[in-house]
């Protein structure tokens, strides 16, 4: 109920239920009321509840990349199986578990690293270079804040921080490069032979008590599903009939009322030079710093070019390369003391060696841009999409909550709520238990819902079903067809053709383990072939990457055991539809480590050091997971 409530700000539905959870309050006090109805929580981590409302969101967010990443091949039925939503919890509860330990240790991420991440974000560049406007209106398009954007590139760098270091730390050494460059270039000489499926039989004895019995045994196969049909209405937010055309009086009210938005804070077009504190940073350390900042200091006042300077001296390798270039900046972008530094200057002045967390810096103001409110007249289109959006989702909520409220005042029918709302009953056509192909139904929240006690045996109208953004139905059965057998008479052909065919697997797989044992037992590849009138392919030399032989065959002849003593190793190989082959493999080459350039073998222990400390950084995580207690409602994440 409460969730539903978080959506629907009106109606009678919602009416009674407050007054409800008033009296509830009254008797049994607020603190009890809530541990023992509201736990919406689908996962607690140490004190930590992981909502249904902040799991759904990002299960929302996986879903939508993942459908645009695939495109019209994606299946949306992928995303209701339980395994893909346990995933998600897992991911979330690892997030969890970092945050914590976080905490607990003291870790935080400088600020220096979360503006460097931010100006790095490529759809906040205007031409290669971070644009303050640009990073706002993205922000804005996406209802964020700057301050709660830097708090979420703060979170994310923290939970990557630990897992990260700990992978640093794991080693690679010469001799399981040397073991890993044996085996990736490993060569084998193996030979084969195609055994094809069999022929079918033209006569085959089978009787009509065969047939009779494989239908018995085999009823499940042979069966019309379950099926349902519903009535449903739809609520569309982004087809509904709503006034998208304010006048100007009203465009001008919201814009005094949210003008602070519309104000830009005066920018800083700067370069600086970074010199890094080395070592341990100990006063030594920043004394030596200090005074090579300060001999470039003394050559820029001298006459010396910034932009070279800054590329032969500074330890920034985000700005270097581009002489010291830092774009325009705005206030609260940067380290406190580096904007204090650059706010006091004045156009063409360079300052002192400035300490921040990073190193000393030297800063040059190339330029600057006065802050300034945009017109009406500028903002006013911004203003018509915002006025066009929220007035869309005000009709929409509106509408959604007595959809919702009529639909609970009488669960036995659609139509009063379609009569007053404007809207069709529609109907679907019948489908089973795993959906329909197309239309409504093949939305896998569509078909669980009809087949749920609450529509399906009780007869009731469904809960809203969320279809997307500012997108339900609700469902009610319609026509119900329970699952009945198939008469034997309609499928004794395609049962006689299943007896056939396993008949034929039966003895494609016998005669192939018969001529596996012959192999075993003193009789060579060559005189089996000839017996058989089958060919011999003899393959030399053959890497794990070969792509003209079938990959089973590959894959089997780099499983089987390396042959001993001059003698071969021999397994039977199984290609699929009834097809065998029989394989010898008859030498094995390692591959010659010495021949490699140190730039293969440098790239080798890159991908092994990436692998180990992957590994390394995933039983951490396991480690911290065991020593929190996490309880999750497997009850309520299927239920999502």
């Amino acid at each position: 109920m409460l969730q539903l409530l978080r959506g629907k700000k009106s109606g009678l539905f919602v009416k009674i239920a407050l007054v409800l959870i008033t009296i509830g309050f009254s008797f049994f006090g607020i603190e009890s009321y809530f541990v023992s109805n509201t736990n919406t929580s689908v996962a607690k981590v140490g004190s930590t509840e992981i909502t249904q409302d902040q799991f759904r969101d990002r299960f929302n967010q996986y879903r939508q990349r993942m459908l645009q990443t695939m495109g019209p091949a994606a299946d949306a039925t992928f995303f209701a199986k339980p395994e893909v939503k346990r995933q998600m919890l897992d991911q979330i509860i690892d997030e969890q578990v970092l945050l914590d330990v976080n905490n607990k240790l003291g870790v935080t991420i400088p600020a220096a690293r979360i503006r460097k991440e931010i100006l790095e974000v490529p759809s906040f560049q205007n031409d290669g270079k971070f644009d303050s406007e640009q990073y706002k209106m993205v922000l804005s398009s996406q209802g964020m804040s700057p301050a709660g954007f830097e708090q979420r590139v703060r979170q994310d760098l923290g939970m990557r921080e630990l897992p990260v270091q700990i992978a640093s730390t794991a080693l690679v050494t010469d001799a399981e490069v040397d073991t890993y460059l044996r085996l990736q270039d490993q060569r084998r000489d193996f030979r084969y032979v195609k055994l094809d499926k069999p022929a079918a039989p033209q006569n085959a004895d089978i009787s009509t008590a065969d047939i009779e019995a494989y239908y018995k045994a085999h009823a499940a196969d042979f069966m019309v599903p379950e099926r349902v049909a519903l009535d449903y209405i739809e609520l569309d937010g982004s087809k509904l009939d709503v006034n998208l055309a304010p006048d100007d009086s009203a465009l001008k009210d919201r814009y005094e009322k949210e003008k602070a938005r519309f104000v830009s804070n005066e920018q800083r077009l700067a370069s600086h030079i970074l010199i890094k504190v080395d070592g341990k940073g100990n006063p030594a350390d920043q004394k030596q710093a200090l005074a090579k900042a300060q001999d470039i200091e003394k050559q820029l006042k001298e006459g010396k070019d910034f932009a070279t300077l800054a590329k032969e001296n500074s330890t920034d390798l985000g700005s270097k390369n581009t002489g010291g270039d830092l774009g325009w900046l705005d206030k609260g972008t940067t380290d406190e003391a580096f904007e204090n530094a650059l706010f006091a200057l004045k156009k063409g002045e360079l300052s002192a060696p400035v300490l921040s967390s990073e190193g000393y810096h030297i800063i040059e103001l190339r330029d600057v841009r006065p802050g300034k409110t945009r017109s009406f007249d500028e903002v006013k289109p911004e203003l018509t999409k915002a006025y066009a959006d929220s007035e869309r989702e005000r009709v929409y909520a509106e509408k959604a909550g007595k959809l919702t409220d009529l639909a609970y005042q009488d669960p036995s029918t659609l139509e009063p709520a379609a009569k007053d709302l404007g809207l069709t009953v529609q109907k679907t056509a019948l489908f089973a238990r795993q959906g329909a192909s197309e239309g409504v139904a093949a939305n896998p929240a569509i078909a669980k819902a009809a087949f749920s006690d609450s529509v399906l045996v009780q007869n009731n109208n469904s809960d809203p079903i969320d279809l997307g953004p500012n997108h339900i139905a609700v469902v009610r059965i319609a026509e119900h067809k329970p699952a009945t057998p198939i008469p034997l008479a309609d499928v004794t052909d395609p049962v006689r053709g299943k007896i056939i065919a396993e008949r034929i697997a039966k003895d494609a797989k016998a005669h192939a383990g018969a001529l596996l044992a012959q192999l075993g037992n003193g009789q060579t590849l060559d005189q089996l072939a000839a017996a058989q009138k089958l060919k011999v392919e003899d393959q030399k030399g053959i890497g794990r990457d070969a792509a003209t032989i079938d990959s089973a065959l590959i894959k089997a002849a780099f499983s089987m055991p390396r042959p001993q003593h001059g003698n071969t190793s021999n397994q039977l190989v199984d290609l699929g539809g009834d097809s065998y082959a029989l394989i010898q493999l008859d030498n094995v080459v390692d591959g010659d480590p010495s021949k490699l350039d140190a730039k293969t073998r440098q790239a080798t222990r890159n991908t092994l050091m990436q692998g180990a400390g992957a590994a390394v950084a995933r039983e951490f995580i396991a480690a911290l997971r065991k020593e929190t207690k996490i309880t999750v409602s497997e009850d309520k994440l299927q239920d999502l």
